[in-house]
């Protein structure tokens, strides 16, 4: 198969081709950067053991991937306008699958964290190039469609990441979990290349890397605060972030303002198809990041599920979200945007509030019916809110759209990972302390409060000792169990509540089907769209 880098698509007359073979490239990039994270869900108790990582060490193996991740997009989205998507696509899966390489072979709490920021460099530069391709290469009547399979991708890959993480963990150590997403990138590299027609911003200008720096500091320090203020103390470093980020998000809207090509034009969040999308896709991804991260520690610590087993279970939230996109994609057009993302909301919301029955006599099928609620509640109302922020964006800014949609996704699960996590451990210590703090010496206490990991350590310790050590362990197992479920109850219910607030504001933000229909500012009447092809995809 030729590749495209030298055939002359700007002489093309309508939409190129081979739009759905290079979709099927697109997702396949997408798939690798959200596995990143969810296969490494099922790999943190074998890397906690190995490596010795303390709870802060755990966080930040997850969350090195984050803040670049986070920070970053706008400004690399915007550079793939400038010069090349199709290249930017390219160096961010190779800069990925290096961070995937090293990620394997290193055996240092701080060379795994460094590997882990390298990947997430890669999906910073993947992520926007992924969808402002997509926006590129397919005509507006079919985009819609399109982006429902780039959201159903992200659900597989939310059920797939463990699934297979837990098959190799079963015969393999961690660094294995790593090495899963280098053949993936090869061959979407491969694909890329063969499949994926070359495209940049037509008359673009110069970049405004002044505003770029800004939303580097303000969105890098915000989600460093996020993570590290309610998991371990809003010491000088936490403050000190946050306040970093707050003055750099006002130095980034003035600045933004009064820049006549401006990196994101802040004006934009006035339009309320817009705004209100970017508001639906931060609140959804953080109760369903949330409400995720400690389902499945429930089905690992609490139940005894290894990781294949966890991984399978996760399965049919993968099914949910391909049922809710195939609804998303015959109702939108009939009852518009704003009545499948509030749908979603509230069937996400209403999953969430139902795992506030969980109690210590809990069992898989009492998770089965919320994680797929949250699973159709992506594909219901991920992909039309997502449709609606990238058709706010002119072809010469379809990067930094992406990167704008994708740093809300972003944002969002960080936040309901750092918060709801935190309130998770504060009501399981305070829980646990009430049923076994005077049974225990203060250190294997603090040791068992730490995490529910912990507490089943401690328990395991307890064990050994032959005096009637095999009764206390269980009942302390039985404690932590109690705790743990205990804590996932109060942390749903606070989730719910922020959800429900979200879902109305996020209604009274959107407009309704006539509002939504008029013609946006920013965005192209869909006829110059398709007159842009020939100078975008070149």
């Amino acid at each position: 198969m030729p590749l495209l880098a030298n055939t002359p698509v700007e002489k093309m007359t309508g939409p190129y081709s081979r739009r759905w073979f290079a979709l099927l490239v697109l997702c396949l990039s997408l798939l690798i950067v959200v596995m990143a994270n969810t296969s490494l869900i099922v790999a943190a108790p074998d890397m906690t053991k190995d490596l010795g990582l303390s709870s802060s060490d755990l966080q930040w193996v997850i969350d090195g991937y984050t803040v670049p991740y986070a920070a970053l997009m706008l400004v690399l989205g915007s550079i793939g306008d400038k010069y090349s998507r199709r290249g930017a696509l390219v160096t961010g899966l190779v800069i990925f699958a290096g961070g995937s390489v090293m990620g394997s072979l290193v055996e240092e709490t701080a060379l795994v964290i460094t590997a882990r920021a390298i990947m997430g460099v890669g999906a910073a530069v993947v992520m926007p190039a992924t969808l402002s391709l997509l926006v590129a290469i397919f005509p507006r009547a079919e985009r819609a469609r399109a982006i429902t399979a780039w959201t159903a991708t992200s659900g597989l890959a939310i059920a797939v990441g463990p699934l297979v993480a837990g098959w190799l963990l079963e015969d393999h150590a961690w660094g294995t979990t790593f090495l899963i997403n280098v053949p993936i990138a090869v061959l979407a590299v491969v694909g890329a290349l063969a499949l994926v027609p070359p495209s940049r911003a037509a008359g673009m200008g110069r970049i405004d890397y002044a505003g770029g720096l800004l939303s580097i500091v303000s969105v890098g320090s915000l989600v460093y605060a996020t993570i590290e203020g309610p998991h371990f103390g809003w010491g000088a470093g936490p403050i000190a972030a946050a306040v970093v980020a707050g003055a750099g998000l006002l130095a980034f809207v003035a600045w933004e303002l009064r820049h006549p090509h401006p990196m994101l034009d802040v004006r934009r969040f006035a339009q309320r198809p817009f705004g209100g999308s970017m508001l639906a896709v931060l609140f959804f991804f953080f109760g369903t990041f949330g409400a995720l991260y400690y389902a499945t520690q429930y089905l690992q610590f609490v139940l005894g599920y290894g990781p294949l087993e966890t991984g399978i279970r996760l399965l049919p939230l993968a099914g949910a979200v391909f049922a809710g996109a195939a609804v998303t994609g015959r109702l939108t057009p009939k009852l518009g945007m704003r009545a499948m993302v509030g749908a979603g909301m509230v069937i996400g919301t209403a999953g969430v509030l139902l795992l506030t029955q969980i109690d210590k006599g809990s069992t898989y099928t009492d998770f089965l019916a919320p994680l797929m609620m949250l699973g159709f509640a992506i594909g219901l109302s991920v992909s039309p809110a997502t449709d609606t922020i990238m058709g706010s964006f002119p072809e010469s800014e379809l990067g930094v759209g992406g990167g704008a949609n994708d740093t809300a996704l972003e944002l969002g699960g960080a936040l309901g990972i750092a918060i709801l996590g935190s309130l998770l451990g504060t009501a399981y210590r305070d829980k646990l302390t009430g049923l076994v703090g005077g049974n225990l010496p203060a250190a294997a206490l603090e040791t068992a409060k730490d995490s529910v990991g912990g507490g089943l350590a401690v328990a395991e310790e307890v064990a050994k000792n032959p005096a009637g050590g095999a009764q206390q362990a269980q009942a302390l197992i039985d404690a932590v169990h109690e705790s743990f479920a205990h804590g996932v109850a109060r942390t749903s219910l606070v989730g719910g509540i922020i959800m429900a607030v979200g879902t109305l504001i996020v209604l009274a933000v959107l407009p309704g089907r006539r509002g939504a229909g008029e013609q946006r500012p920013q965005e192209p009447a869909a006829q110059d769209r398709e007159a842009e092809y020939s100078d975008s995809v070149r």
